[in-house]
């Protein structure tokens, strides 16, 4: 398997011990990680929504593309893995007595959607794209949560999920990979990655996983 091309951060310095993550533009703030670990809980909550959403991006792409065999085959297991991972959040969330409940969004993600093209196959060149950079985010701000939380059970969590996120936007460049030039595919990628950065630039006043 291919790795994805590497972005290499800019801008602010990273947060403390961040690893450097492929296909983000810069890294994630240390105002994000502190706001973060001062509410693990609406943190853990917003996280639960995101490994939903996850699965159902992952299930509309299968039925946007019936005829594609190979993207069915890499996304059908991983929406269920994205499922399992929401499971596992919700029983954590039970756990601790938070009840499940809607998040007003940060502008993350409806950002991220306006900039994909209608017109296919660009379309789907920036839809697995714009997956891919959610998944890297994610990976990249658990990665932190795994290493700087002082609540042991959500370093626990976090650094358990890992792997998966890693796979995950693997996943999405190797789909991408299959289907266009890498040039063409990277070059996109730089500038959604771009976008992707902006987006997160200024802290939202609400911690999410993605704000």
């Amino acid at each position: 398997m291919r790795s994805a091309p590497e972005i290499l951060p800019a801008g602010e310095p990273p947060a403390p011990a961040a690893a450097r993550i492929r296909w983000l533009a810069a890294p994630t703030s240390s105002a994000w990680l502190e706001q973060a670990i001062a509410h693990p809980d609406l943190v853990l909550l917003d996280h639960a929504h995101c490994e939903r959403k996850a699965a159902g991006v992952a299930l509309q792409l299968l039925f946007r593309y019936p005829s594609d065999a190979p993207l069915a085959e890499a996304l059908s297991p991983l929406a269920r893995e994205e499922l399992e991972h929401f499971e596992v959040v919700m029983a954590l969330l039970q756990r601790r007595q938070v009840a499940l409940r809607p998040l007003p969004a940060p502008p993350y993600g409806a950002g991220l959607a306006r900039a994909v093209r209608r017109e296919e196959p660009q379309r789907l060149l920036d839809s697995l794209l714009v997956a891919g950079l959610i998944e890297a985010r994610s990976h990249e701000r658990m990665a932190l949560l795994a290493q700087h939380s002082p609540d042991a059970e959500l370093r626990a969590l976090y650094g358990r999920l890992l792997a998966s996120e890693a796979r995950h936007f693997g996943l999405y460049w190797v789909l991408c990979e299959q289907r266009w030039p890498r040039r063409e595919v990277i070059a996109r990628l730089e500038e959604l990655a771009a976008l992707e950065a902006s987006l997160l630039a200024e802290l939202h006043p609400q911690p999410r996983m993605h704000s």
